[in-house]
Parts: structure tokens; C-alpha cells; sequence
């Protein structure tokens, strides 16, 4: 394991239908939206989920957790917890969770000023979420 400040990151926007996915680096306090991942009800297609950990192979798991604006959970905290715990039971990564919330409007925001309505496609939109929460982890932790 990588020391803390030097490790890897991939965070996850979680999603019923849709998880996007982002790839951030501790040492540039940076990160890049990656893919979507569609998903059934919440559940991923674990095999294409595998495919990316090993290709990326990243020391840590963020994972959004949907909260509603009074910072109470919601039933989308739990199944983004559950999401979580999966993804450290199958693979054995190290999962950290992050509040989420406007992350899905500050994304949209982003993507618009980029490149208009043409941009704000669903995938692009959870992809960005996703690097907005690894962004936020990441300021958290080290100020960046």
C-alpha cells in the first residue's frame, strides 16, 4: 500500500441506473472523470467493474453518499453504503465514503459552461459527479 498523499483514487457517483466512475491522484490533489457504468436497480455489471480495478488499480475507494440537504439519510445512503461494502467484500479495497450533495448540480454547471446542453449527456453528467466527489475527498483531507 502506497503511502498517504501518494495513492491513487477512483471515486464512485452511485446510481440505480447509472455509477459514474472518476480516476484522482493524492500527490496533485487531481481528478478526471472516467466512464459510467450502467446498472440494474443499483447492481453494476461487476465483471466491466472488475476490468476497471485491475486496469487502474487504485489504492483507494470514494464512494458519494446521497444525503439529503439537512444531512440526514435517505434510502439512497443506504444502498450507496451497501454499494460500497461490496465493492470492499469483492475486491478488497480500502472504501471511503463522502457526502455528495449538489455534487450532480455543480457537475451539470461544469459540463453546460464547457460545452452548452450538448454536453450534459447522463453519462458525462455521473462521470463529473463523480470527479466533484473524489475533488471534495480529496479538499477534505489535505486542503487542496
Amino acid at each position: 500500500m502506497k503511502e498517504i498523499g501518494s495513492r491513487s483514487l477512483m471515486g464512485f457517483d452511485f446510481g440505480t441506473r447509472s455509477i459514474g466512475v472518476a480516476t484522482g491522484q493524492e500527490v496533485t490533489g487531481t481528478a478526471s472523470p472516467l466512464t459510467s457504468l450502467k446498472a440494474n436497480e443499483g447492481i453494476p455489471d461487476w465483471v466491466q467493474l472488475e476490468k476497471l480495478l485491475k486496469e487502474w488499480q487504485p489504492d483507494l475507494l470514494v464512494v458519494g453518499l446521497p444525503l439529503n440537504m439537512d444531512g440526514t439519510e435517505q434510502e439512497m445512503t443506504v444502498r450507496a453504503r451497501k454499494f460500497g461494502q461490496r465493492l470492499h467484500g469483492r475486491f478488497g479495497f480500502q472504501v471511503e465514503f463522502k457526502d455528495e450533495r449538489l455534487t450532480t448540480t455543480d457537475a451539470k454547471a461544469r459540463l453546460f459552461e464547457q460545452g452548452g446542453y450538448k454536453a450534459l449527456g447522463k453519462s458525462r453528467v455521473d462521470a463529473v459527479s463523480a470527479q466533484l466527489i473524489l475533488e471534495s475527498w480529496m479538499e477534505s483531507h489535505y486542503g487542496t
